[in-house]
């Protein structure tokens, strides 16, 4: 059947036609179910959508993907016809009913994944398929291997690449600023490619960013790598592994998280990865609450490492407060930036910098990792390594904090009695911060005065809020009275916490890359 364009002001992220209704029954095509479309010799699988009023009789509504791929004019006919779906489907219903897929169905999945031949509906059911029926350690691998295949790949002059992971829930944790410095001023490869916020008020992009440049292609990564030994990138601009940019969507949507291991060890073998570290932040309010989930979870990612080649090694931190004194991503880069400068900073953020950098250290050779990094930071060189970075990256390299200016609108949080920081509620403090604007608005955020242990006077400061805009300030300090951030007292009562602690509708997804 030949049909004439008709263009529709409408995006998607897969290949999306729009048919009258009386051709589609007369093609016998279904909602969701796909077409070929074919235009001077340019071949096209669409997913099809049904309407009777936006597009009329012998017309097809394309989406804008669609008219740039073609290249066709309004009006122009084009050939369209039914056609099969995509042998991944085999392969989802397969998972479904809790078989154990094979690395070539694996593969097509994926590639089909990263193609837009399927609809989120598919999608979802793979998705769904892994958190109910669970993947064995070969499936896992294959889907990493095929996550990254289908993506581009990081390729350098040297082969000993190092790399760092979190895989979050702990506030504040600017780690990554400072660990890649520290490692490539030790002579090391770590080229760190790192998120945007999923579900937090800052991701080490959304931080990054506010210091430097951090969509680069992947040719200018290389370049950058190549000259100074380290980067700080957004991997969704570089195009790795970007079937997981697509699983994230649907994870987020049902607040599961079955490709936690492939999502993060696709990326590290698309880059080349030989030695990493992964950190898994532990506490109340994260993915490992206990040392028993951390043993499991960090023997998962060793054996899905030797299965790809890679060494890894995984450190549990401690995440029952904040990393560090700062939230959000201007406050972020100001206090890891502060940090290099001077050498010095929050206790527990250069712990955590040292310890991490230091895992990583020892795979290089050095005796002892930590020690070696804390000589890094002090000395000056890793600042030295930072400025290169940052210039190289196209930024600054004579930025200093105080030229990371956070919003003007500013409210304190004081004391009501005398005591001890006794807890922190790491999930409300997300909370908050993404109530005042973090990460979108990059100067909002919390500021903590006071941590675990301080001592705290009645009337002194234990937090600041951060923002650019009114209305969002406003509801953050109404979310501040509605929630408890903070205990303060003499010394723990029986009673650790109580239910309902928040409003339902208040809950949070912690998904973290």
């Amino acid at each position: 059947m030949f049909l004439r364009a008709k263009f529709l002001q409408l995006e998607a992220d897969k290949p999306i036609v729009i048919l009258n209704r009386e051709d589609a029954e007369e093609m016998g095509v279904k909602p969701l179910e796909r077409v070929e479309l074919d235009f001077k010799d340019k071949k096209i699988i669409a997913i099809v959508n049904i309407a009777g009023r936006i597009v009329r009789e012998g017309d097809i509504g394309l989406y804008e993907e669609i008219q740039e791929s073609l290249d066709v004019k309004p009006n122009e006919k084009i050939r369209v016809e039914t056609t099969n779906p995509p042998k991944s489907l085999d392969f989802i219903k397969k998972k479904l009913v809790g078989q154990t897929l094979k690395p070539k169905e694996i593969y097509t999945i994926v590639k089909d994944t990263v193609n837009r031949r399927l609809s989120h509906i598919e999608l979802t059911a793979f998705v769904t398929s892994l958190y109910n029926k669970g993947m064995t350690m070969g499936e896992t691998a294959s889907l990493s291997k095929a996550m990254a295949r289908t993506g581009q790949t990081l390729k350098l002059r040297t082969k000993a690449i190092y790399d760092k992971h979190s895989i979050g829930g702990c506030p504040g944790d600017k780690t990554s600023i400072l660990v890649v410095p520290v490692v490539a001023a030790a002579g090391l490869t770590i080229p760190k490619t790192s998120s945007r916020a999923i579900t937090s008020p800052a991701g080490s992009a959304d931080r990054f960013e506010c210091i430097a440049p951090v969509d680069l292609t992947l040719e200018e990564v290389r370049r950058v790598v190549n000259k100074t030994n380290g980067c700080l990138v957004w991997g969704g601009s570089v195009d790795l592994a970007p079937a997981d940019d697509i699983f994230i969507q649907i994870e987020y949507l049902l607040s599961i998280d079955p490709f936690l291991l492939p999502s993060v060890m696709s990326k590290k073998k698309a880059v080349n990865a030989k030695y990493v570290v992964i950190d898994m932040p532990t506490g109340r309010e994260t993915k490992v609450s206990t040392n028993e989930e951390f043993e499991n979870l960090a023997n998962q990612f060793i054996q899905l490492g030797k299965k790809l080649g890679i060494k890894v090694n995984c450190v549990s931190t401690f995440a029952e407060q904040p990393i560090g004194y700062s939230v959000g991503p201007i406050l972020e880069a100001r206090e890891a930036l502060d940090t290099l400068v001077k050498g010095r900073g929050s206790e527990d953020l250069i712990d955590k910098v040292t310890t991490l950098a230091g895992v990583l250290l020892e795979f290089g050779g050095a005796k002892n990792g930590k020690k070696a990094a804390i000589e890094l930071l002090n000395s000056g060189k890793a600042y030295k390594k930072l400025k290169e970075i940052i210039e190289a990256q196209g930024g600054n390299p004579d930025v200093k904090p105080e030229d990371l200016c956070p919003g003007e609108k500013i409210a304190e949080f004081k004391s009501k009695k005398s005591g001890k920081v006794l807890w922190i509620s790491n999930k409300c403090i997300d909370m908050v911060a993404r109530e005042a604007g973090a990460p979108r608005d990059k100067g909002a955020g919390v500021y903590f005065r006071k941590k675990l242990g301080d001592k705290v006077r009645r009337g002194e400061t234990l937090f600041e809020i951060y923002s650019e805009k009114s209305s969002k300030f406003k509801r953050a300090i109404e979310l501040v009275h509605k929630i408890d951030i903070m205990g303060i007292g003499k010394e723990r009562g029986m009673m650790l916490e109580k239910l309902p602690a928040v409003e339902e509708e208040k809950r949070y997804f912690i998904l973290e890359r």
